[in-house]
């Protein structure tokens, strides 16, 4: 249909004339992503002429085809403006039901009618810095929160659930004021975990352990993951300092209630394989907001028959996390991104419980065996995240270090030991500890434990390498006390031609255990030895 019949016949008004007119235009455009130039103030005026409609008096069904027009023309990023006005956004709020106002709302829409304006709002609000600013102004969340809140008295179809969702998500992912308005004014963490807690049909065990309403643990259905993931997002939007920032008993208690959550999240699966991961990957993405003294609810669960425990503790948690993190090594796919959360909460958790630590060493870091293959040879565990360490992502190679730090206590002999050298020399360089020692942290006494192969072999590994190597023979052997002393000189002026043409930089440890250039390294050793020489009253 041409769009300015469409447009001429929104102009005369007929209700009916009109009804007919859009829904042949819906009919066509339905699948349409794409929008000629040409056409472009036509679609402007018709979004214009659609707002103004709208306005009057109309049957439902002919309020969900006009909406239905405005979805469709809401695609188009450049025909935006009439939608993003005071005036039309108040009217299509309305129509959602949503519109902030101090009195009640004044007549409940149709639900047809709800689900279109909110689909049209979601559109408007990701397209358009102006329509999240003034939905902003709006107070548009309030409305939300609202309904949100009715979840547990009003029987309300999934789409709308999931769409107040969805609109909630893009509304605290896009305006930080929005976000703390939510957290704050409308105590967000405590509404969604409520929401949360709703949607996944859970009763308490314990204070800090649920299970589902038959006692088993079947797949969450489809459309509950689907609300169940829009609500994860939104909560990891509004807790998104949480871990940096001290936190008092009472705001300690409701995190712990959320994490009790995200656990059952964990130990629950999807519809389909790839449903799983992605439940399972927001889940994770939002413990990691948690203050770290609340990660404690993962081990907190009694143990039970077919858990599994350490120590006297149910890892059912840990475990899964830790298969999490094998299946995204194994993909290999957006590392940063699907490495990096589920790396950062293993290795805050392992840091702040000695139990969750000395699980995951003896899953991830067993007694060395294998002395002959370098640390990033294999398909071990160990071998994955050894190779990470040299990964072109910093991040990703900062968040693997990291993690085999803290399994190895943050001691560099026993990093150095399951690592090799070369590979820990990054996290060593930027921590300043090359020359060796160990970070301050809360920590067992407890030793390492030597199979008796590695004692065996340990004379003849090589440190930097971290396996034994063959041994070569010896370049100079043969060769007088003059032609060796020739050769290092050729390789002193070598080094010396090299470092004057600043193709490379000598760097040297300093006492304190950083890289310096040699010259600074030198001088900060000679002014240690000097200021020693002094103490002990030396000439």
């Amino acid at each position: 249909m041409e769009l300015q019949a469409v447009v001429s016949t929104l102009e005369s008004g007929e209700q009916d004339t009109v009804l007919k007119v859009l829904q042949v235009y819906n009919q066509e455009k339905s699948q349409c992503f794409t929008f000629e130039d040409e056409e472009r103030e036509e679609r402007k005026k018709m979004a214009q002429l659609l707002i103004t409609f709208l306005e009057r008096e109309l049957q439902p069904s002919c309020q969900v085809t006009c909406l239905e027009s405005i979805r469709i023309l809401s695609r188009d990023k450049h025909c935006l403006d009439p939608f993003t006005t005071k005036e039309g956004l108040k009217t299509l709020s309305r129509h959602a039901g949503i519109d902030y106002s101090e009195e009640l709302i004044r007549e409940v829409p149709d639900l047809d009618v709800i689900l279109e304006s909110l689909k049209c709002l979601c559109n408007i609000v990701f397209s358009s810095a102006m329509a999240q600013e003034l939905t902003a102004q709006g107070r548009l969340v309030v409305g939300l929160a609202r309904r949100i809140k009715l979840y547990n008295e009003r029987s309300l179809p999934h789409d709308i659930k999931f769409f107040d969702l969805r609109l909630l998500f893009l509304l605290t992912a896009l305006r930080v004021d929005i976000r703390q308005q939510l957290a704050q004014e409308l105590r967000g963490i405590s509404l969604m975990t409520d929401t949360l807690e709703l949607t996944l049909g859970v009763k308490w065990l314990d204070p800090y352990e649920v299970a589902t309403e038959e006692g088993l643990l079947p797949p969450l259905p489809r459309q509950e993951t689907e609300r169940a993931m829009e609500i994860l997002k939104v909560l990891f939007n509004i807790t998104f300092d949480s871990s940096k920032r001290e936190v008092d008993e009472e705001d300690a208690a409701l995190y712990r209630h959320l994490g009790a959550l995200l656990r059952h999240c964990l130990m629950i699966c999807a519809d389909g394989e790839d449903r799983t991961e992605e439940f399972h990957s927001h889940t994770v993405n939002l413990l990691g907001n948690l203050p770290l003294k609340c990660l404690d609810v993962l081990l907190t669960p009694k143990v039970r028959p077919g858990s599994l425990e350490y120590m006297g503790v149910n890892m059912d948690a840990v475990s899964i996390l830790l298969d999490f993190l094998e299946r995204r090594l194994d993909r290999g796919h957006k590392l940063k991104e699907s490495l990096t959360p589920v790396l950062n909460l293993l290795t805050e958790s392992a840091r702040v419980h000695r139990q969750t630590r000395k699980f995951l060493k003896a899953r991830v870091l067993p007694p060395l065996r294998d002395v002959r293959n370098r640390p990033e040879v294999g398909n071990s565990l160990r071998n994955k995240l050894v190779r990470l360490m040299t990964h072109i992502d910093t991040d990703v190679k900062h968040c693997a270090a990291e993690f085999l730090f803290v399994l190895c206590k943050e001691s560099v002999s026993r990093f150095v030991k399951y690592t090799g050298y070369g590979n820990a020399a990054g996290l060593l360089a930027a921590r300043g500890l090359m020359a060796g020692g160990r970070e301050e942290g809360e920590y067992s006494e407890d030793e390492d434990t030597d199979t008796e192969e590695y004692k065996e072999a340990k004379p003849n590994i090589n440190p930097v390498t971290g396996r034994v190597e063959e041994k070569l023979p010896n370049p100079m052997e043969g060769m007088t006390e003059e032609q060796k002393e020739h050769e290092a000189m050729k390789l002193v002026n070598m080094f010396d031609k090299l470092s004057r043409e600043k193709v490379i930089q000598p760097m040297g440890v300093t006492p304190s255990g950083n890289l310096a250039p040699m010259e600074n390294a030198i001088r900060s050793i000679a002014d240690e030895r000097s200021s020693s020489d002094s103490d002990l009253g030396l000439d």
